[in-house]
């Protein structure tokens, strides 16, 4: 086994700056151009697939030393500091914006192993230490170059990183399993609902099937120790970053669920933020708290939670979220926009058929995410071991 060395962040990778906000402006963004990494991207150690700005051909040639390669890992600069994700071969050739820093590791060291490295808590504690701002932590390529770095030989780095990301690669897995199996289900209710929806049906205003509420307005005090409080930006692509939530009181927890505690069955909902996350929550253990987050309780009316899920992903959904968005500096959509859906409502009989069909794609999406999070436990205590040379892998 090698013996570890140590150094700053700075003799091993280049970091830099994403392009200033003269050079790149929220104006020029396009739909459907090259993606923009944004801080709003990165959460869980990864660049989440939704929603992306975009810029041209032009501007992207223009700019393109603000190009990502594989293996490039990007830091937010901004709020979230001590966050970072590894640039995957699909994301080469994307950008990053003015809030990112990018680090791109030197050859004699491996980006994965660093990568992993930039994840341990002790490495995030001391990061945020470091951050300058204090309603706003905020770092910098100085900040950066400035942290200290340890890492044993090439083979060393390689034998860490495959074990580790071998259990990521299972997780990603999963996550494509689900996405396909949403796809299914998305493609059978545009069929069965919107194509093949019926001249007779009825409207139905969504409270008349259930209550539609929100998550708590107040800002309850950080804890020590407690219960997650999640918010929009812990609403993930197709589940919740609860690791990264902050934790309020037990009393702060129960007070916030007397009007918004959520049950196996319901949908949450970013209203602020990024807007139209959503999230179906079928676990049977709901251990925490939300806030400005809107709550589709659909656990009232079980038949309509499947059709809900599928309704506001799909077109129509979309539709409806883009046409009642509010706010200037931060768009939000409000709780009486949310009470104001209305669904064309098929008969029970073909609601009932329709859940028969589909129900067994959302068991199959409950049980990977079930294998997530173990899969998720267990590199999250093998990466502290293996950083901190309690654990050694073979080479």
């Amino acid at each position: 086994m090698s013996e570890w060395q140590e150094c700053r962040l700075g003799e091993i990778a280049e970091i830099q700056t994403g392009p200033f906000g003269s050079q790149l402006k929220n104006k020029q963004y396009i739909t459907g151009g090259t993606p923009v990494v944004t801080v709003e991207h990165i959460s869980n150690f990864r660049i989440n697939n939704f929603s992306y700005p975009s810029v041209t051909d032009e501007d992207k040639n223009r700019l393109s030393r603000y190009l990502l390669n594989e293996g490039d890992i990007i830091f937010t600069r901004v709020g979230s500091v001590d966050l970072s994700a590894f640039v995957k071969p699909h994301q080469q050739g994307w950008m990053f914006s003015s809030r990112m820093l990018r680090v791109r590791p030197e050859k004699k060291v491996d980006a994965r192993f660093l990568s992993y490295f930039f994840q341990q808590k002790p490495f995030r504690d001391y990061v945020l230490s470091i951050a300058v701002g204090a309603t706003m932590p905020s770092i910098n390529t100085e900040i950066l170059k400035s942290l200290p770095i340890s890492y044993p030989d090439l083979s060393e780095q390689k034998a860490i990183a495959s074990v580790l990301s071998s259990l990521d690669d299972k997780i990603d897995l999963l996550h494509r399993q689900n996405k396909t199996l949403e796809a299914m289900a998305e493609t059978l209710f545009r069929q069965w609902f919107v194509e093949e929806a019926g001249e007779d049906w009825e409207e139905a205003l969504i409270t008349e099937l259930f209550e539609v509420r929100d998550g708590t307005h107040d800002s309850p005090k950080q804890s020590i120790v407690g219960r997650p409080l999640i918010t929009s930006k812990h609403i993930l692509d197709g589940q919740l970053d609860i690791a990264n939530a902050y934790l309020i009181s037990e009393n702060d927890f129960n007070k916030i669920n007397q009007r918004s505690k959520v049950d196996t069955g319901d949908i949450l909902f970013s209203m602020i933020g990024t807007i139209g996350l959503i999230y179906f929550e079928q676990s049977l253990l709901i251990d925490y708290a939300i806030k400005n987050i809107g709550l589709f309780k659909t656990s009232q009316n079980p038949d309509w939670a499947i059709f809900t899920f599928l309704w506001l992903k799909s077109p129509i959904g979309r539709q409806f979220i883009d046409e009642h968005k509010s706010g200037s500096t931060q768009e939000y959509v409000a709780l009486g926009s949310m009470r104001s859906i209305v669904f064309q409502k098929p008969p029970i009989e073909i609601l009932k058929k329709f859940n028969k069909l589909v129900s067994s794609y959302f068991a199959k999406i409950k049980l990977n995410h079930t294998q997530i999070h173990t899969l998720g436990t267990l590199r999250n205590t093998l990466l502290p071991k293996l950083m901190s040379v309690e654990v050694r892998v073979a080479v």
